[in-house]
């Protein structure tokens, strides 16, 4: 498999070392300041298409993918409702797979919240409690987001984001964001109900799981047909 990257940030240098220690698979080329402008003026052969960066980067990668279609992972997060609506516009030319939180983890703990939230919503009370690195610009991070989203279907929770003031409990999951040190990322899911509590928690001990995830995204989406793909689609085969 050859990848065309585009971002070369601390992930974006990580998921290039995991792929070159990996036999058969080699970076093809990088999209960023220093080396290319567009993935346009990569002249390499390549498979897919993996962005770990920032999502001003949206636009470029929504102009070569509407022309030229090549199998896309996105790992980016913190992108506004347009440019969701821009990956599913991408979708429908090409094979994407798209999610808030690339950890094999994360995905099995989504997987458990949409079994286990609608057994415990009418009797508990649900938290999310997560931490991340000082550097992290976006909160709450995407996977809290996910990871409510799930538990969610219906629509029938509201969101409160963090808390202040005086207000009483309603129908609500309350999310809350602690930035600090070089948290590489955690996040808890509370059920409290009347003198019991289940934890559901996740903590990643470094970025290379989401490189990793990264990776096994890939390798699943070169055999896709064209539509917006997730990590419970790489690894349930949804």
């Amino acid at each position: 498999m050859k990848a065309v990257l585009v971002g070369h940030g601390r992930m974006g240098r990580l998921l290039e070392k995991m792929i070159e220690e990996r036999e058969g698979m080699e970076v093809a080329g990088i999209v960023d300041i220093g080396y290319h402008e567009r993935i346009s003026d990569i002249k390499n052969e390549f498979d897919v298409i993996i962005d770990y960066s920032h999502p001003d980067n949206l636009d470029k990668i929504y102009e070569y993918e509407i022309n030229e279609a090549k199998p896309l992972v996105i790992a980016t997060t913190g992108y506004t409702s347009e440019q969701i609506s821009q990956i599913e516009e991408i979708a429908k030319t090409a094979p994407v797979v798209y999610t808030a939180n690339f950890s094999l983890g994360i995905t099995v703990m989504e997987h458990i919240l949409e079994e286990t939230a609608p057994i415990l919503k009418d009797s508990f009370d649900i938290e999310i409690i997560e931490k991340h690195h000082n550097k992290k610009l976006d909160a709450p991070s995407g996977t809290a987001k996910m990871l409510a989203d799930a538990m969610n279907k219906d629509g029938e929770f509201n969101y409160i984001y963090g808390r202040s003031g005086e207000s009483k409990r309603g129908k609500e999951i309350g999310i809350h964001a602690v930035r600090g040190g070089n948290i590489a990322g955690e996040h808890s899911v509370i059920f409290a109900g009347e003198d019991e509590i289940l934890e559901i928690r996740h903590s990643a001990g470094s970025r290379k799981i989401f490189a990793a995830g990264a990776i096994k995204a890939a390798n699943f989406i070169l055999k896709r047909k064209n539509g917006l793909y997730s990590m419970g689609d790489v690894l349930f085969g949804r």
